[in-house]
C-alpha cells in the first residue's frame, strides 16, 4: 500500500491509497456537508441536492449520466447523512480516470428549475415511506428530542412542508457555498494511475473558486426527555434511546465501538441474551455513532407494548451492572474479534477502503492504515471501557417510542 496526496491551490485534498495488486479502484468525492450544516428554513437542502447532482449538467442529461456510468460498468451511488454527502463509484482499474472525470462533472450541477420542482415529489416521496418505516422514524424523532436546538438534530430528509417552501435558489446558494473546493475531498483506494486522475482533477477542479464552509462544532449532553406518540397502525412498540458518547475525533472511539458490541450486537451481546434470548424484545441493538465534535450511544428495540415496563427495566439493569461491575475480559476480547473481523472483511475490496479512507481524513486529517487500526482496537483494555463508562452514564438517556394506540378504558 502507498499513501498519495496532493492539494490544489483552491484547497481542495487529493488522497489515494494505492494498491497494485488489487483488481478494482473505488474513487469518490466527499463533501464535509449534511444537515447539520443547514438552518431550519432549509433543512432537507443537503439531501435534496444529492439528488439533483444525477439531474445533470450542462454537458450531461440525466438519461446521459446514467449511460456513462453504465458504459464503464460502474458500481455507483451516493449518500447523504447528518454530517457529509458521499459519491463514490467502483470500477475496473483501466476505467478510473474515466470515472473520475464524470464525477467532476458532477460536482458542478445544472440545478434547473424544471428538474427542481419534479424532484420534489420524488423527495417527498421519500419522507413519506420513510415517515411510514417506525424503525426509521423513531431514530429521526429522537435524535430531534436527543438534540434539541443543537444542528446535529435536523433531520437528513427534512419535512415535506419544508420541502414544498425550498426554493431553487435557495438550493443554489446552498450549494455555491457548501460545495467550494475548499470544502471538497477527492479520494481513490485500489489499482490506478496517481498522476493521470490528479492531471483530471487538475485541469477542472482547479478553476473552482474557494466558499466560507464553517461549521459550528460543539458538544451536546442531550436533553433526556422522554416522549411517546402512537400510531393506529402499528402492532409492535417502536423504542429508541439515546445517550452522549465520544466524538469522531477522540482516541477513545475504539472503546466505544467495543463497549457497542458488548451491550448490543446482534447476538451473544448482553441484550441479546437478556431480551431477545428472553422474549422480551423481537430486535434490540445498541451503536455508536461518533460525529465531528460530538457523539451518540443509540439503542433500538421492537418489543410488544406489554412488554416495555419490563424491557425498559432489562435495559437499566444492564447499564447498572455496567457501571457496578464493568465488562469482563472475554467481553471484551469477543467484541475485539467481531469487530476486527467486520474491519477486515469491509477493508479486503477497494470500496471498504475508500470510505475508511475518506472518513479518516476528514474527521482527523490522517492517513491511517488497516493495520493502525487493528493496532488500536486490540490495545483497549478493561480499564479503558470502564474509565468510559464511568464518564458516559448510559443510563441516562432520551427516550422517545413509538407505539400503536392504547385501548380506551
Amino acid at each position: 500500500m502507498e499513501f498519495k496526496k496532493q492539494t490544489l491551490d483552491n484547497g481542495m485534498d487529493v488522497i489515494g491509497e494505492l494498491n497494485p495488486s488489487a483488481k478494482s479502484v473505488a474513487v469518490g468525492f466527499f463533501v464535509k456537508t449534511g444537515s447539520r450544516d443547514e438552518t431550519e428554513q432549509i433543512n432537507g437542502v443537503s439531501h435534496f441536492l444529492e439528488h439533483m447532482l444525477f439531474k445533470g449538467t450542462d454537458k450531461y442529461s440525466a438519461t446521459a449520466v446514467n449511460e456513462a456510468f453504465d458504459k464503464l460498468g460502474a458500481e455507483y451511488n451516493a449518500g447523504t447523512s447528518w454530517e457529509n454527502t458521499i459519491f463514490h463509484a467502483a470500477v475496473l482499474p483501466e476505467y478510473a480516470v474515466d470515472v473520475t472525470k464524470i464525477w467532476i462533472e458532477l460536482m458542478r450541477p445544472a440545478l434547473r428549475d424544471d428538474d427542481f420542482n419534479m424532484e420534489k415529489q420524488v423527495i417527498k416521496e421519500e419522507i413519506a415511506m420513510y415517515k411510514d418505516t417506525p424503525a426509521f422514524d423513531v431514530l429521526d424523532r429522537c435524535r430531534k428530542l436527543h438534540f434539541g436546538t443543537h444542528p446535529c438534530g435536523n433531520s437528513i430528509l427534512g419535512t415535506e412542508q419544508g420541502i414544498d417552501g425550498l426554493t431553487a435558489e435557495q438550493m443554489r446558494e446552498y450549494f455555491t457555498r457548501r460545495y467550494g473546493p475548499n470544502n471538497l475531498l477527492f479520494a481513490c483506494a485500489g489499482n490506478f494511475d496517481w498522476q493521470a486522475i490528479c492531471a483530471a482533477l487538475e485541469k477542472t477542479c482547479s478553476t473552482w473558486q474557494r466558499q466560507p464552509a464553517g461549521r459550528e462544532v460543539q458538544p451536546c449532553r442531550g436533553s433526556k426527555k422522554k416522549e411517546r406518540i402512537e400510531k393506529s397502525n402499528l402492532t409492535y412498540e417502536h423504542l429508541c434511546l439515546m445517550s452522549p458518547a465520544v466524538p469522531a475525533q477522540d482516541e477513545r472511539r475504539f472503546a466505544a465501538y467495543l463497549l457497542a458490541t458488548i451491550v448490543g450486537d446482534s447476538v451473544g451481546s448482553r441484550y441479546y441474551w437478556e431480551l431477545i434470548d428472553k422474549a422480551l424484545a423481537e430486535t434490540a441493538s445498541l451503536q455508536f455513532g461518533p460525529m465531528d465534535g460530538t457523539g451518540v450511544f443509540c439503542t433500538y428495540i421492537r418489543c410488544s407494548t406489554e412488554n416495555v415496563p419490563k424491557v425498559l427495566d432489562t435495559v437499566t439493569s444492564i447499564f447498572a451492572d455496567l457501571a457496578e461491575g464493568g465488562v469482563k475480559e472475554d467481553e471484551l476480547q469477543k467484541a475485539k474479534n467481531k469487530t476486527l473481523s467486520t474491519l477486515v472483511i469491509e477493508n479486503e475490496l477497494s470500496h471498504g477502503r475508500l470510505m475508511r479512507l475518506g472518513a479518516n481524513w476528514q474527521y482527523l486529517q490522517q492517513y491511517r492504515t488497516v493495520e493502525e487500526d487493528i493496532d488500536s482496537i486490540n490495545a483497549v483494555t478493561t480499564e479503558d471501557i470502564h474509565s468510559l463508562i464511568a464518564e458516559l452514564d448510559l443510563g441516562d438517556f432520551t427516550q422517545f417510542a413509538i407505539g400503536p394506540e392504547k385501548p380506551t378504558k
